[in-house]
């Protein structure tokens, strides 16, 4: 597996100075949040900025996963909206549009990245479970054929606060989507969360479609995304999880609220990560006392 970070933990950098840090750091990966500042895919020279960048990504050697959660790239005013949920057939088409926008840019040889990470949203309207479910799978559907005619994967992730906010949601979802480009992605903060442990467990048990990986710290019940060491992630578990499912891609550390001390802050988590990763999972050796 390869350790990357997301650019959204770097919001006050411009992109060309965050993945060259992000590879100075040692890291392998990175998810690439297409946002205002990072690739904004609405920009005039958007498809001379998407090749530039990628050459650059494969120059640094770091392997590139979309992301598509910027908070206000469609709706100024309005957080994460509008979504595959909204009541508007033409606002669920703007969404759709954005996303198959991502894939063409991740599969036609510009950002070469190997899959696409997405999420549902949150409702806003009155609508009933089943018809949200039955908008977000056709949503889906739609997006799964786009994507796989461009040879791209499309990862979704279970988010707190969100339509789809659990694995058992997720199962619901992937199980009416039935299409072989649409898998997972599993935040390991967003598991802990909502209480699914152990992590490995679940990890193991979506392995087969277990495409893109989130990591951060988390306390159960909190959606908050913390430093490494400040919750209640067992990371030891959680790695073993992903060695026994056999995970070959990225996982990302996803700090956004971290932006602020960006090259401190992904520094001190590849520090603490990197143990784990080295150990096979299992939890690093803790160095022997001295006597003096």
């Amino acid at each position: 597996m390869i350790l990357g970070y997301n650019t959204n933990g770097f919001a006050h950098h411009r992109l060309d100075d965050a993945v060259e840090i992000i590879a100075e750091l040692g890291y392998g990966g990175v998810a690439l949040t297409l946002d205002v500042h990072h690739l904004d895919p609405y920009a005039p020279d958007v498809t001379r900025r998407m090749t530039g960048s990628g050459r650059r990504l494969h120059e640094l050697g770091l392997r590139c996963v979309v992301e598509t959660g910027a908070r206000f790239l469609l709706d100024p005013r309005r957080k994460h909206q509008p979504t595959l949920l909204s009541d508007e057939p033409a606002d669920r088409e703007r969404r759709l549009t954005f996303l198959e926008d991502c894939v063409a840019y991740s599969g036609r040889g510009d950002l070469e990245s190997y899959c696409v990470s997405f999420w549902s949203g949150a409702p806003t309207g009155d609508a009933r479970p089943a018809e949200l479910m039955a908008r977000l799978a056709e949503g889906c559907k739609r997006l799964a054929d786009f994507a796989a005619a461009n040879e791209v994967r499309l990862a979704f992730e279970p988010e707190p606060g969100m339509f789809i906010d659990t694995l058992d949601k997720f199962a619901e979802l992937h199980a009416k989507v039935n299409h072989p480009a649409f898998g997972l992605t599993a935040d390991v903060g967003h598991l802990v969360c909502n209480g699914e442990l152990p992590v490995s467990k679940h990890l193991v048990a979506w392995k087969d479609v277990l495409w893109n990986v989130h990591i951060e710290d988390m306390r159960a019940g909190v959606h908050d995304h913390l430093m490494f060491g400040e919750g209640e992630v067992d990371f030891a578990d959680v790695f073993a999880g992903l060695r026994a499912a056999g995970y070959a891609g990225v996982v990302s550390v996803e700090l956004s609220r971290h932006s602020h001390d960006a090259v401190n802050t992904a520094r001190k988590a590849k520090a603490f990560l990197d143990p784990f990763l080295a150990s096979g999972g299992r939890q690093p050796p803790v160095a022997p006392e001295t006597g003096g």
